[in-house]
Formats: structure tokens, sequence, C-alpha cells
């Protein structure tokens, strides 16, 4: 199958793209690990991306794009892939289409996790990091320490990352409505979109993605 992910910040993407990708036995291809392994192998995709990232310039539609390509081109997504993250606007999608479109293959299905903003500034701002180990991660409402403020684990102070903060995260949403969630419509019009609602533990909205791509492909089917 080849699916594309969407959804607002904190709607719980990551963690469903890799239940999902494993379900399904194909990768999960982020933008984030795409822009982590061109620059490490110092690709020139991955210098002209340093280049734009390092002068605090957002990196041009064309780069990310070709960073998709060559890796939906390697052998493990043959047989499809799970893309979060790309695209992030219609230019993207529509260059999206147009790769798949000389290979005269078509995205399966696009999955929009749905979370209201309330709920999302809840997630993002409420989460807490220790500052001694970033890998310990707590939550005031969902995941609280036993002793407020200090890591069960470690005893390190917890703190709230400048970018989880309320007015941050509202900003961020911005973003997403202005420039991502435009690519729902567009997909909409293909009939390729399934909503689902991210309301629920993690191993719930897997069941749920995994029964709105029933019949979409055949190893969902």
């Amino acid at each position: 199958m080849r699916i594309v992910l969407v959804g607002p910040p904190g709607a719980g993407k990551g963690t469903q793209a890799a239940f999902l990708a494993q379900n399904l036995s194909i990768p999960h291809i982020s933008t984030g690990d795409l822009f982590r392994a061109n620059i490490s192998q110092g690709t020139e995709l991955g210098k002209q991306a340093k280049a734009y990232m390092d002068a605090g310039n957002l990196v041009p539609d064309e780069v990310t794009v070709g960073m998709a390509k060559d890796r939906m081109e390697q052998a493990d997504a043959e047989n499809g892939f799970l893309l979060d993250g790309f695209p992030r606007n219609v230019a993207q999608a529509e260059a999206l289409d147009a790769i798949l479109e000389q290979k005269s293959l078509k995205l399966d299905a696009v999955l929009d996790l749905e979370v209201p903003e309330d709920e999302v500034v809840k997630r993002i701002a409420g989460r807490r990091i220790c500052r001694s180990n970033g890998a310990h991660v707590y939550h005031v409402v969902y995941n609280q320490p036993e002793t407020e403020g200090v890591c069960d684990v470690c005893g390190g102070e917890l703190y709230q990352r400048e970018d989880d903060s309320e007015e941050t995260v509202r900003k961020r949403l911005e973003v997403y409505h202005t420039e991502t969630e435009p690519i729902i419509d567009y997909y909409k019009a293909q009939g390729l979109v399934a909503t689902i609602s991210a309301l629920a533990k993690v191993d719930e909205v897997t069941e749920r993605a995994m029964r709105a791509l029933q019949g979409r492909g055949d190893q969902a089917a």
C-alpha cells in the first residue's frame, strides 16, 4: 500500500505511522528522517537542505520532494510506503502525484488523524521533559511523575520545552491550517481520504486506521 498520513501537531502521527507501517510491512518514511539521513550522509540534497537550514530559511519544496523521491525508489519501498510529514502542502502533493504517475502508480489512501484544537494544545503544552535525560517524557495530565517536577527514573528536573508552550503550539496549528490542511481537500477530490478520530488509546486508533484501509489495497484486505 502507498499511504499518506496527515494530522495536526500532537495528533500522534509518528506513533501511528510506526505501528501501521509494521502491520502493513511497508517502510515508514518521515520528513525528519529524510532530512537527518541526507544531511548525515552528505548527499547533494542534504548539503542544499543544510545550507538553507543553517541560514535560518525554509528548505524549498523541490529539495524535500527530491529527498522523498530518492527514498521511495529504494528497494524496501517497492511494494509501498507510509509517508509521514510529506507532502506538507498542495505543491508537494502535486509533485508526489507526478512522481507516482511516472511509474504508473498511485496512492491507496490518505489517513487524516482528527484531533480538536484544544486537545492538541493540552497534549503538547502539558509535556514535561527530563533535563538530565531528554528521553524521559511526562505529562501534567496523562503521565504524571510520582513527585511533581522530578523524573521518576533519574531524579532530574522536569521542564517545558519552549516549542511546547501554548503560544508556540497555537502558532504551529496556524501554520498547519494554512499550509498542510488544504491537502486534505486536494485528496478528498480524489476519493482518497479516510478521517480517523485520534481521541482514543494508541492501539484503538491503530485499529480504526486499519479498518479504514480495508479494501483500499491488497495488503490491507
